[in-house]
């Protein structure tokens, strides 16, 4: 058995950036971090050779990858051509929730597949197959930053040119700074999910034109300014620019908030919070503040909603368990027998 443990994303200015359509004439510019939220994802030989099983919020037992019902195992199957395997998904968190699931999902299931199978495989191969897979075969409108996040871990500028390529720069601070900066952001859920693709297909539309295109350029210069002044230890810098980005995000498509969301952000802004957004795509999913300690009691009881705790994940994705494959012999009759 294989267990890969993939983090969930946090992403703090620049989002949008990462859009093909977007980083193509531009270039793009995110900071985010990975957070102690993760994606497990066990692997194991099925005992039927003939069959494949996977478990997830339902469970496929099939004999043929064409007929698996989820696209992403679907997909990720057929390009590694697997069979005749046990696959199991679990998470903290649920799908939809801003977080980057899909991607997380997708970068834990092929580094799964890579250690069954034998194989080293780097973070920015990872990364950069799962992008593939979900934008270039599965047509998914979504952005590059989700993947990378996932693969490296850790608290980064990812860069987006136009060639295509890809470049993480981890975001060094003091330990004791960074903790700081930990314990000052708090994470709400809305009790409300989202559809990520719907959202980011007007986006990647939006971007590229008029008064949406420069208020994603101003989005892109929040994240160099935030950059420069993590840089720095000014960590204060990080309520301000995530509440000028959530105004300007808020500017690109429709359904990125609504009338609920305006409200508990305008509460938490009264109680104290100098900053937030919705994180991922908008509609739903978690709402994330910067808030000083003496605050964020105020900004708890304004808000009335549940807080998830989290701290930064520094290692990305990760085999956390290697067992060894159970051994089978061969009968006369040419079946497959489990050895004793």
């Amino acid at each position: 058995m294989i267990i890969t443990r993939t983090p969930f994303r946090i992403s703090f200015a620049g989002g949008g950036s990462d859009i093909e359509s977007f980083y193509k004439k531009h270039n793009g510019c995110v900071v985010s971090t990975a957070i102690d939220k993760y994606m497990y994802i066990a692997i194991h030989p099925n005992f039927n050779r003939e069959e494949t099983i996977l478990k997830y919020s339902k469970t496929e037992i099939i004999n043929d990858r064409s007929q698996i019902e989820h696209t992403y195992f679907r997909k990720i199957l057929e390009s590694h051509k697997v069979n005749g395997v046990e696959i199991v998904s679990t998470a903290d968190v649920l799908a939809g929730s801003g977080l980057g699931s899909s991607s997380t999902f997708t970068v834990g299931v092929l580094h799964a597949l890579y250690a069954y199978e034998g194989k080293y495989v780097s973070k920015e191969k990872l990364a950069s197959e799962a992008c593939s897979i979900e934008i270039d075969d599965l047509k998914n409108p979504i952005g590059k930053q989700d993947q990378y996040a996932a693969a490296y871990g850790g608290l980064n500028c990812i860069r987006f040119y136009q060639n295509g390529d890809v470049n993480v720069e981890p975001i060094l601070m003091p330990r004791k700074v960074q903790k700081r900066l930990e314990s000052n952001l708090m994470l709400f859920y809305t009790g409300r999910l989202h559809s990520a693709s719907e959202i980011l297909g007007m986006q990647s539309e939006n971007v590229t034109h008029g008064i949406k295109e420069q208020n994603q350029l101003k989005i892109c210069q929040l994240a160099e300014a935030l950059l420069d002044e993590l840089r720095k230890g000014n960590i204060d810098s990080m309520g301000e620019v995530l509440h000028d980005s959530w105004l300007l995000k808020k500017t690109l498509a429709l359904g990125i908030s609504y009338t609920e969301l305006d409200s508990i952000y305008d509460r938490a802004i009264l109680a104290g919070a100098e900053g937030g957004k919705l994180l991922g795509a908008g509609g739903g999913g978690f709402m994330l503040f910067y808030v000083r300690q003496e605050n964020q009691e105020a900004v708890r009881r304004a808000v009335q909603l549940p807080q998830m705790p989290f701290s930064f994940d520094r290692q990305g994705t990760t085999v956390i368990y290697v067992g060894e494959k159970p051994k089978f012999i061969v009968e006369s009759n040419g079946l497959e027998k489990k050895s004793k």
